[in-house]
């Protein structure tokens, strides 16, 4: 199931789920407590994708995370903001406009982009959350270097408001081999071009390393080489998008080491669909990751 999918199931069960808690003082009784972050190397912003965490409830994600000295929980929606920050922490990563077939590389998409994006701004400073993602869309048989030019210019409709306000707008790299047929930036140059042409510091190019290995590997690579460009991260075990254990062809603590060593100040976000037990695999990801 891919992520949008998933969160809306997550929202209806969810919610259903709710309506079986009697009264307030039974949901305050029922609702974990936050405990003391765990003290971690502090190299890494931790986050995690809450949409890989369906089963558990929103509030009990939050107390597990902060736990495990995790400091955000992303790609969530407006009603979600409040949630994690009553818990301490933020949403690194909030959903922008669009969706991942119909992105920023087509012209006809623009002005309902640029209006959603000039509603979704003002909000994310507001709040005090610092990047949405954004997407380039499918090609549906456009030619790659139209796509560049059409991203190039509907981000440069929202890159003013973007630095005015403070927040970024992050370019999310995808794999077309596996789980996104057909979409457009599923190599780096595209997102690069698009960055360059787009001449903005507030919009970035969020590199999804388990996307990035499918369809490219030299990850560590293009880290270094792209690091000025790279706003955001996001892991998951290749093959399968499972644990980022020893099961699967990445290493990991490597990988988040060259991440820390090119002084990224940034969040690298789990994005792992786990096996296990969810938040004891999360918490394992943590102590890899944590370098």
């Amino acid at each position: 199931m891919h992520r949008r999918e998933f969160l809306g199931v997550v929202g209806a069960s969810l919610g259903a789920a709710s309506l079986a808690v009697a009264s307030p003082r039974a949901r305050a009784a029922a609702r974990p407590q936050d405990a003391a972050p765990a003290r971690l190397k502090g190299r890494i912003h931790h986050s995690v994708c809450r949409w890989c965490y369906g089963g558990v409830p929103l509030e009990e994600l939050c107390v597990a995370a902060k736990a495990m000295g995790i400091t955000s929980i992303e790609i969530l929606d407006e009603p979600d903001w409040a949630v994690v920050q009553k818990h301490g922490l933020t949403c690194a990563m909030a959903n922008g406009p669009g969706s991942i077939p119909d992105g920023w590389n087509r012209a006809e998409h623009h002005d309902q982009l640029v209006r959603r994006s000039e509603e979704l701004l003002p909000k994310l400073a507001a709040a005090g959350l610092p990047s949405m993602i954004v997407f380039s869309g499918n090609r549906a048989g456009q030619p790659e270097a139209e796509g560049v030019r059409q991203c190039i210019a509907g981000l440069r409709r929202i890159a003013p408001l973007a630095e005015k306000l403070g927040v970024n707008v992050q370019l999310e790299i995808l794999n077309s081999k596996v789980d996104h047929a057909d979409y457009d930036f599923d190599h780096m140059r595209y997102g690069v071009d698009v960055i360059e042409g787009v001449a903005s510091p507030r919009v970035k190019i969020l590199y999804d390393i388990y996307h990035a290995q499918i369809m490219e590997g030299d990850v560590i690579a293009t880290i270094r080489e792209h690091k000025d460009r790279i706003g955001h991260f996001h892991t998951g075990g290749v093959p399968g998008r499972h644990e980022i254990d020893a099961t699967q062809e990445l290493n990991y603590t490597t990988v988040c080491r060259a991440i820390a060593d090119t002084g990224f100040a940034g969040f690298v976000a789990q994005e792992f669909v786990p096996v296990r037990d969810p938040l004891t695999s999360l918490k394992e990801t943590i102590a890899i990751c944590d370098v």
